[in-house]
């Protein structure tokens, strides 16, 4: 199982929207796909209408010292090949347990050792550096990083990267970062000013392509959609689809170069 970490320290810049997105086209193109919800919010999860009250068995059992099997807390989004790890308002005692818990920071390296249901994991982290978000990029094959296209988000991605480095230093494996540039409207001069200075920045780690403003990826929030259900023919599914190839290209690449992990079996 291949684990894709999307995260940034900022809100607001399509984690949730990019997390589901990208599950949908991977599901479509025939892989088995699992969309983890990190955030004690549960934007994901309310996204696709799992019940709130009472909570759903997801993602706070991973943390377990036994975790239970993906399997057995996965929930269908009601599109094929594509499950969800719902989030639960639990998560948000973890960053308290850290204190007298030990090995938090690697659950989900132990949770998804042996894993073989699935092939990609995605795991949507809330925008906040503890130890959700440590624990998903110890556990993470890539790192994704949604990047609106403003000048404050460009500060986001830089302390979104100074964090990637120090959890790389403590696993002794790198991450490979792609940055994908969100919430793109090329009729303003900041949008345009901002992917140009992100690509002078970073290069060939951003998509040479960019996820535009679409009003109707807000209206399949809205209806409880997928957005690639929107169809082709919606400016922002169309880019997400485009988005999903070069990732696993990027990705499948970077397997065969990689040394085998123990998180990634």
């Amino acid at each position: 199982m291949r684990t894709w970490c999307i995260a940034n320290q900022k809100g607001g810049v399509g984690k949730t929207t990019s997390t589901l997105a990208i599950g949908a086209c991977l599901a479509e193109r025939g892989f088995r796909t699992l969309m983890v919800d990190l955030d004690p919010h549960a934007s994901l999860s309310r996204w696709l209408e799992v019940p709130e009250d009472p909570p759903p068995p997801g993602v706070f059992e991973l943390f377990a010292d036994v975790p239970p099997p993906l399997v057995t807390l996965a929930t269908p989004s009601g599109q094929p090949g594509l499950d969800l790890l719902p989030g639960q308002p639990g998560l948000a005692t973890l960053e308290r347990q850290s204190a007298t818990r030990q090995g938090l920071g690697r659950a989900l390296v132990r949770a998804f050792a042996g894993q073989h249901r699935y092939d990609y994991a995605l795991l949507d982290c809330p925008p906040t550096l503890g130890v959700l978000m440590v624990a998903a990029l110890a556990a993470a094959d890539a790192l994704i990083i949604p990047t609106q296209t403003e000048p404050l988000a460009l500060h986001g991605l830089n302390a979104m990267l100074r964090t990637a480095e120090m959890v790389q230093r403590s696993r002794r494996a790198p991450v490979p970062v792609r940055i994908v540039p969100t919430l793109f409207d090329k009729r303003t001069r900041a949008a345009v000013d901002s992917l140009g200075e992100l690509r002078n920045r970073h290069g060939e780690a951003v998509w040479d392509e960019e996820i535009p403003v679409d009003t109707r990826l807000r209206e399949a929030s809205r209806q409880a959609l997928t957005p690639s259900s929107l169809g082709a023919s919606a400016r922002g599914a169309s880019a997400y689809m485009r988005l999903t190839d070069w990732l696993v290209t990027a990705d499948l690449k970077a397997a065969a170069d990689a040394p085998t992990r123990g998180s990634t079996p």
